[in-house]
């Protein structure tokens, strides 16, 4: 039997025993409550010397951000005259050189290494909701029969402000807060801005027909609210309550504080509507969004018109890549120019004549004192429009050779002979719906924005690739019709503006290195145009026009109208007029 080996502590905290301090050899017993001693001392000495070093690195920690703000208000803030103007690769405009230095190789190289047939070579068909909630939305809503008179909380008033697709979010917004108030939609009034100088009212850009008839199994939408209402308001519309309603507002919110006033007074208004109802709302509201979106409205007679003519030239001119097209969406407009605070070559001059459109479009808005102006930093940050040129180089680069077909969607272009001629020579190919339509077509859309807006949207839809080159809700919109279309692939090349003005101020940069690089980029934009945002419940960080995905997907499924296969013929802004059109979605 083994001889059991008794520990006792001495004065110097050693353990001593019958071994004489040695280890046995043999597995010892169970710990006494006398040798753990030891060991805790060991883990708190651990602790106290990790909570120092940890204590240490968080004091280094919460200063670099600190340093960071300090350079960064020094550089570009009240303090930026005193440090004086410092160098920042990217920060110069050196395009035109850089072209000229290329130019006889981008000539010299036109090998087809992009066929437009095949150009994305993700796929992916996103899963939809099941089950899709269009089954319970008659009955969230209310609206079954003679009941839905009795159930109605008042009539809904907003006003949408803004461009084309501001205005389109804010009517799809107005539809969703309907249903979820149980409220009768008036026809959105759009208000007339003094920058996009349009007076066109709803039934100028939408089929107001199919508008009120597309909606009327989930909301009850009217032309205007009706006599005996108005009687109450001495037949004023100005007299009827305005309520501002906080951005972003939540549902909790319009049922808590609109709600009651709602049917308090039976009718209101809501002005200014811009992005006032949140992008994570329960489903069937959020279901209310799509059908608004993408079979509510379609664009009025004379739009639609035009357009189908507009689609099937550009479709004819493509003849020799299958009637496939790039439709580039080009912001490069004198305001857009002038609201960017970017500078590009024009040196003072161009300077000058900027402030002077700033002053006159936004008045103060540039002057500010807290308002620093850094043309060199905004672009580095790629916060600048790229420029005719630019959008040129790239599109050569990543392998569209002078036969492919361009649809330019753009306003007029800020400077057209300078800037447009470079373009024009890498792609002789270049179509705008001015060149495409006659001026008798075009003659009653002059002087109107956002009608004007509605023919390059429908065109830029259709097109087999689609190029942004400065954000804005013109885009998000248009790529996420086209993920609604074409099975969840927005079909957009989204330029890394950063690494494309890194790129081209680099004066010892070759031809092959550039292409290289942009074929990553069309890489990235193909990986990234099959995302879909990952939703919780209804918890939706992301927005329902540019991801219309996976919740979307249940219109399809509304009525007979709608099938699996791809009938868009009440798409919205879509008829079918064209092969492209027929096989959208197949």
């Amino acid at each position: 039997m083994k001889s059991k080996i008794y520990h006792q502590q001495n004065s110097n905290n050693s353990v001593v025993g019958s071994d004489n301090g040695c280890r046995s050899e043999s597995p010892s017993p169970p710990l006494s409550p006398n040798r753990r001693v030891p060991r805790r001392q060991r883990r708190q000495t651990l602790f106290r010397a990790s909570s120092f070093s940890f204590r240490r690195k968080l004091r280094y920690l919460l200063l670099l951000p600190m340093i960071y703000a300090s350079g960064v208000f020094m550089c570009v803030g009240p303090f930026a005259g005193l440090v004086g103007w410092v160098y920042v690769p990217g920060s110069v405009y050196r395009s035109p050189e850089i072209y000229w230095k290329l130019r006889d190789d981008i000539f010299a190289d036109n090998s087809t290494d992009v066929e437009l047939s095949s150009v994305w070579k993700y796929k992916r068909r996103p899963k939809m909701q099941k089950p899709c909630p269009n089954s319970t939305v008659t009955s969230h809503l209310a609206l079954n029969g003679e009941s839905s008179a009795l159930t109605l909380s008042g009539y809904l008033i907003v006003e949408a402000n803004g461009g084309l697709n501001q205005q389109r979010s804010a009517i799809c917004n107005a539809v969703a807060v309907a249903g979820l108030l149980n409220a009768v939609l008036v026809i959105p009034e759009f208000e007339f801005h003094a920058i996009w100088k349009d007076s066109s009212t709803f039934g100028d850009i939408y089929d107001e027909d199919h508008f009120i008839s597309s909606l009327e199994r989930y909301v009850k939408v009217v032309r205007h609210v009706p006599n005996e209402v108005m009687a109450r308001f001495d037949y004023n519309l100005t007299s009827i309550p305005t309520i501002r309603v906080q951005a972003w507002a939540t549902v909790k919110y319009y049922n808590g504080e609109v709600y009651p006033m709602l049917k308090e007074r039976g009718v209101i208004r809501i002005s200014p509507f811009a992005n006032r109802l949140a992008m994570s709302v329960p489903p069937y509201i959020q279901l209310l969004r799509c059908i608004a979106n993408y079979k509510a409205l379609k664009f009025s007679s004379p739009i639609s018109t035009l357009a189908e003519k507009l689609v099937d030239r550009m479709v004819e001119k493509s003849s020799d890549t299958g009637g496939k097209y790039v439709a580039v969406h080009l912001r490069f407009e004198e305001d857009m120019v002038a609201f960017s605070c970017c500078l590009y070559e024009g040196g003072r001059a161009e300077k000058s004549e900027m402030d002077v459109i700033r002053q006159k479009s936004w008045k103060g808005k540039f002057k500010r004192r807290d308002r620093v102006i850094r043309p060199d930093l905004n672009r580095v940050i790629g916060k600048c429009p790229l420029t005719p040129l630019e959008v040129g180089m790239m599109l050569r680069g990543m392998g569209f050779d002078n036969n492919t077909s361009i649809y330019l969607a753009s306003g007029r272009i800020y400077q057209p002979e300078k800037h447009l001629a470079p373009l024009q020579e890498m792609f002789p190919r270049l179509y705008t719906k001015e060149s495409l339509a006659t001026p008798e077509e075009l003659a009653p859309f002059e002087g109107y924005s956002s009608r004007m807006a509605a023919l390059d949207y429908t065109v830029s839809l259709l097109s087999e690739v689609f190029v942004t080159t400065q954000g804005g809700n013109f885009p998000h919109f248009l790529m996420g019709h086209r993920r609604f279309l074409f099975g969840g692939h927005a079909k957009t090349i989204i330029p890394d503006k950063p690494k494309l003005v890194l790129l081209l101020q680099d004066m010892e940069m070759r031809w092959e290195v550039f292409k290289k690089e942009m074929k990553q980029m069309l890489g990235e934009s193909d990986r990234k145009g099959v995302m879909v945002p990952r939703l919780r419940k209804i918890n939706r960080k992301t927005s329902i026009y540019t991801y219309p995905l996976p919740e979307c997907e249940c219109i399809f499924h509304l009525s007979s109208n709608f099938s699996t296969t791809g009938n868009i013929q009440n798409l919205g802004a879509l008829h079918p007029t064209s092969n492209l059109m027929t096989s959208a979605r197949l």
